[in-house]
């Protein structure tokens, strides 16, 4: 997890949440609220139903990953059958193409392109499009070896929330547990680049030998996913 300010990351929460609450240009008085907003629960697979299948852990690294550069390696890749998954932090990826929240004055880390691109052969988008980060191969574990690829089908579970992503970028050979601001801001997550994230929490299930066609279709996605994620439940 990258180091942050939490009392900032606090108050960028209560920011978020306060937004939230009226339109942009409505005002208190006299204006008819907003309903909550909808819960990233996407498709029709509990975050219940989908944890009860992960709670054991058959290791299939290696070795196993830190979170953080500065934190000891306890994080090990799991196999179930018809997917691998991991449980870890959630630093947050803004790599791809610019955007209003995802570029270098937002990122110190800012990096203008991602290992898989869009159809188009462009980058992809961070800010809106839920992708996670599997480490680089190395001898700990090789993605690809265990039927994972790009643009990979993943189901990111969080406070009883699920939000299909794809597998979209690759991160260091030694750390595990990052996604994209859109897959954190779905979640509920502060996807702020360089104070947001969350130290723990997030269970990343992904499932080998799939797509989503085109990678950046984030409905493709969810679709996909949804199919899987009962095949998952019936498999385990």
């Amino acid at each position: 997890m990258r180091l942050r300010n939490l009392t900032l990351t606090a108050a960028s929460g209560a920011a978020l949440l306060a937004a939230g609450v009226l339109p942009a240009h409505a005002s208190s008085a006299g204006s008819t609220p907003r309903t909550a907003p909808a819960s990233a629960q996407e498709g029709s697979v509990s975050a219940a139903d989908l944890l009860a299948k992960v709670k054991s852990c058959s290791q299939i690294s290696n070795g196993k990953y830190k979170t953080d550069d500065e934190t000891s390696a306890t994080v090990p890749v799991c196999g179930k059958n018809g997917a691998v998954f991991w449980k870890a932090d959630m630093d947050i990826d803004c790599d791809g193409q610019r955007t209003t929240n995802c570029n270098a004055d937002r990122d110190p880390w800012y990096q203008d392109d991602t290992a898989f691109h869009q159809s188009d052969g462009k980058p992809l988008k961070a800010e809106s499009l839920p992708y996670v980060v599997v480490p680089s191969s190395s001898s700990i574990w090789n993605y690809s070896g265990a039927g994972i690829k790009g643009g990979g089908v993943v189901a990111v579970v969080y406070d009883n929330k699920v939000e299909y992503a794809v597998v979209g970028d690759t991160g260091p050979t030694k750390i595990i547990g990052e996604a994209s601001y859109a897959t954190a801001k779905a979640l509920g997550i502060d996807p702020d680049p360089a104070t947001g994230g969350v130290d723990s929490g997030v269970t990343y299930i992904l499932f080998k030998n799939s797509k989503a066609s085109p990678i950046e279709s984030h409905s493709a996605a969810v679709s996909l996913g949804d199919q899987l994620a009962k095949q998952f439940l019936a498999a385990n």
